[in-house]
C-alpha cells in the first residue's frame, strides 16, 4: 500500500497555541503548534499574531491547513504528531463521507436505511437534511476500512499532478 493521507474534515482553535481537528474517519486530535518552534522558529510569528492564528482554515481538498501564503501544515503532520482525544462525535460520519470511505454509492446507504439494514436512531440519525451513520455500523455491514480507499484520493486530479511532478508548475 502507498502513502496514506489522513484528510482533515474540520479545524478549530482550542487555545492560544493548540488546534483541534477532526479527520474524515471521525478521529479527533489536538496539535500544539509550540512543537514546531524548535524546527521552524518562524512559526513563533504566527503564534504571536492572534488575529492571523484565528484565520486557520482547511486547504481545499483537506490534505492540509493554511493561514496564509507563509504558514501551512500538512494533514499528516497533525495526524502523526497530534494527540488523539475522545470526542462525543467519535465514530460518527456523514453519509457522504461514509460512502466515499467505503467506496459505495450514497443510494446504497439510503436503501440500507429504508430496508432496515441500518437502524434509524441506533445506526443512523437524521439532523435536518444531513444523515449521519456510526462507523461501527459501517464496519458491521460493509467491513473494516483499509488503505485501498485512500488510493482514490491519491489518484485524484491534483494528486496525480503532484505525484508526476507537475503540481504547481505553470
Amino acid at each position: 500500500m502507498g502513502y496514506v493521507f489522513h484528510k482533515v474534515k474540520s479545524i478549530g482553535i482550542l487555545n492560544d497555541t493548540t488546534l483541534i481537528s477532526q479527520f474524515e474517519d471521525g478521529v479527533c486530535k489536538t496539535y500544539d503548534m509550540k512543537q514546531l518552534l524548535g524546527k521552524f522558529p518562524s512559526y513563533g510569528d504566527l503564534l504571536s499574531n492572534k488575529e492571523l492564528f484565528r484565520k486557520v482554515h482547511i486547504e481545499g481538498s483537506g490534505f492540509g491547513i493554511v493561514w496564509n501564503d507563509d504558514f501551512d501544515l500538512s494533514c499528516n503532520e497533525i495526524w502523526d504528531n497530534g494527540k488523539t482525544i475522545i470526542s462525543p462525535f467519535d465514530g460518527i460520519l456523514a453519509l457522504s463521507d461514509a460512502t466515499e470511505l467505503w467506496g459505495l454509492n450514497e443510494s446504497t446507504l439510503r436503501k440500507a436505511i429504508t430496508y432496515g439494514k441500518l437502524k434509524v436512531g441506533y445506526d443512523v440519525c437524521n439532523y435536518g437534511k444531513q444523515w449521519v451513520v456510526t462507523k461501527a455500523a459501517m464496519i458491521r455491514e460493509y467491513g473494516e476500512l483499509d488503505g485501498r480507499f485512500y488510493d482514490d484520493y491519491w489518484n485524484s486530479t491534483s494528486m496525480v499532478a503532484e505525484k508526476s511532478g507537475e503540481y504547481g508548475k505553470k
